[in-house]
């Protein structure tokens, strides 16, 4: 675009601001603190500037770089692996490895030598890193990883360390989570040898069954077997498979069993076990401690009511984490706009990945789950609000906009499943807020309007529990709301429900444990981190303990039994941050961040099918 400026001098000084072409940048002068055609009073013009940033230049030199060392042009260091000869440039080694930066800027004989052996270290991997080094690119598999791993670690290239890392999750199966793990260790690969060891805990039911198992050390039987989290159908198992591992072995590891058999959790056995299988094991009737053990056993047994006295680590239930069940959050606001990605959050491994994005930006989203596809309703893509509808299936990793829209525009809209029909519920639509309610259908693609609301709701939060429909909270427009109300599909009639004790707009809703789980939101002053909930039973809510966090704008579900707050707004910070509510100990704990911060987002919770649960 071009400006003009008259100057005093009767001169036109013309001021260009051209955006990005094709392969460069062009901005003018080094000061943009200027307004365009402003001047400073009392300096001379300035002489128009033009200021160039290519976007070829870096890939171009690296390919020409490239070839300067396949030629073995101006190569000034050798590397000596094994038999090969790698020639190179110390400045690009430099560069990319701070191993070879400290190398050749120090005082070590190696920054004067021009042949320099590296030792103890695979020559095909060497090889490969440093093509990676001139190149960006590098092919990992089974067949090289556990070369280039360590190769890697020696020569500190910490995203090749975080690629085969990456590479081995992806991996992981009962036969071998024992060794990826024991490797992982070894290299301090810390992130890999956490999701390896859930990984073992969730599979041990097959991985006792391998060859791996039998070879564990006993320091690294004692870490999985005294797992709360491991996934066991009793603690027969688990002395099954600590016996196996005994007897493989028995003459080295009979010493060890007692140590190994305090992780059993005997007390928990059946008597008919625990008298029949284990107290007539000949290698632990000749043990005294592990007599002792199995006498301790007996008396929990025996003796119910001197129980709560006897409590503690044999006695605690394992609760093994249940999976089979993703978390996805789509859409809010971000950065002082919507935006329409999407990530996915595995429990097993806390984990959160991006996936394929929506085809709009979408703040105020709803969304919902029906026959395992993720529908996003509605929302505002921060310049329209949206009645537009898309779905996603999770095992295409694709977004589809062949749902029909809704009748009116809709943001900060309620949605929700109940018998079949993807329910939504209020919002706004630009110009007042809504008590509308509409249901879709996905055998006939349509949606059809049903009884509206009692009360107009924006930032509604919405539930099914017992064959109907709740709405919660909100704000009419006016002020946030603390009443709820219940529509029933067989009589199409919405009635009043108990209140809340909080007036909650812009809130967090789902039902856990057969209860409705309030949390978060806004009222008339703050945002809130405290929590509620809905006792059907009683018809009555009672208050639960705070978030760690305010969270206005949050999302709630229930994955695998676990309730996780996503999200929000505190008051000051967009959040990434994820909240998990333990009901036996009634506190919130954190558990990770999403890649990005969301106000305003929906949450939706995918089953997998067992097949493929390993794979998310």
């Amino acid at each position: 675009m071009l400006y003009t400026n008259m100057e005093a001098t009767s001169e036109n000084m013309i001021n260009l601001r051209v955006g990005q072409t094709g392969v460069g940048r062009v901005t003018g002068g080094d000061d943009d603190t200027l307004g365009v055609g402003e001047t400073s009073i009392g300096s001379p013009p300035s002489p128009i500037g033009l200021r160039y940033t290519s976007d070829k230049h870096s890939k171009v030199a690296l390919a020409n770089i490239n070839m300067l060392q396949k030629r073995r042009e101006l190569c000034d260091v050798v590397l000596i692996v094994g038999s090969r000869k790698i020639f190179a440039h110390r400045v690009i080694l430099s560069a990319c490895s701070p191993y070879f930066h400290a190398m050749f800027t120090s005082e070590l004989l190696e920054a004067r030598l021009t042949e320099v052996p590296i030792r103890d270290i695979d020559e095909d991997a060497v090889d490969l890193l440093v093509n990676f080094c001139y190149t960006s690119e590098i092919t990992i598999e089974e067949s090289n990883v556990q070369t280039l791993l360590p190769a890697a670690c020696l020569l500190h290239l910490q995203e090749i360390q975080d690629v085969c890392c990456e590479f081995l999750k992806q991996q992981l199966h009962p036969s071998n989570c024992l060794g990826i793990r024991a490797f992982a260790d070894t290299h301090a690969c810390r992130d890999l040898l956490r999701i390896a060891d859930k990984f073992t805990q969730h599979n041990f039911q097959e991985v006792m069954e391998g060859e791996e198992f039998m070879d564990l050390p006993v320091r690294q039987l004692m870490d999985i077997i005294s797992s709360d989290e491991l996934n066991v159908r009793s603690e027969e198992q688990v002395f099954s498979a600590v016996m196996a591992w005994i007897k493989y072995n028995v003459t080295e590891r009979r010493p060890y069993l007692a140590r190994v058999l305090e992780h059993v959790r005997l007390p928990l056995l059946s008597p008919k076990f625990l008298v029949g299988t284990v107290g007539s094991d000949l290698l632990i009737k000749s043990d005294e401690a592990c007599r002792d053990l199995v006498d301790e056993a007996k008396n929990y047994l025996l003796l119910p009511q001197e129980r709560p006295l006897m409590q503690g680590p044999r006695t605690r239930p394992r609760k093994p984490i249940k999976t089979g069940e993703v978390l996805f959050a789509v859409g809010g606001w971000c950065s002082g706009d919507a935006i329409a990605s999407v990530e996915r959050f595995d429990p097993t491994t806390c984990e959160w990945r991006m996936v394929a994005p929506m085809s709009k930006r979408r703040c105020g989203v709803g969304v919902a789950v029906l026959s395992d596809l993720l529908y996003a309703v509605g929302g505002h893509d921060g310049q329209s609000y949206l009645n537009s509808v898309e779905r996603y299936d999770p095992q295409t990793n694709q977004w589809l906009c062949e749902v029909a829209p809704t009748s009116t525009c809709r943001t900060s809209v309620g949605v929700a499943v109940l018998d079949g029909y993807l329910y939504a519920v209020g919002g706004q639509d630009g110009v007042s807020c809504l008590n509308v309610v509409e249901r879709y259908d996905p055998q006939s693609n349509r949606w059809t309007k049903v009884a509206s609301m009692n009360t107009r709701r924006l930032g509604v939060a919405v539930a099914v529990l017992g064959g109907f429909l709740y709405a919660v909270g909100g704000s009419d427009g006016q002020s946030p709301l603390n009443t709820v109300e219940r529509y029933d599909p067989k009589v199409n009639k919405w009635v009043m429900m108990p209140a809340m004790s909080t007036r909650r707009k812009h809130l967090g809703c789902a039902v856990y444990n057969n209860m409705i789980y309030a949390v978060g939101g806004r009222d008339d002053c703050t945002e809130l981190s405290s929590a509620e909930r809905y006792n059907p039973h009683t018809n009555q809510w009672s208050p639960i303990v705070a978030m760690t966090s305010r969270r206005s704008g949050v999302g709630l579900a229930v994955v695998n039994g676990m309730l996780y707050a996503v999200g929000g707004f505190d008051g000051a910070t967009y959040l990434k941050t994820i909240e998990v509510y333990d009901p036996d100990q009634n506190h919130w704990r954190l558990c990770g961040s999403m890649n990005y911060r969301r106000l305003g987002g929906g949450v939706g919770v995918v089953k997998l099918p067992h097949n493929e649960a390993h794979l998310w």
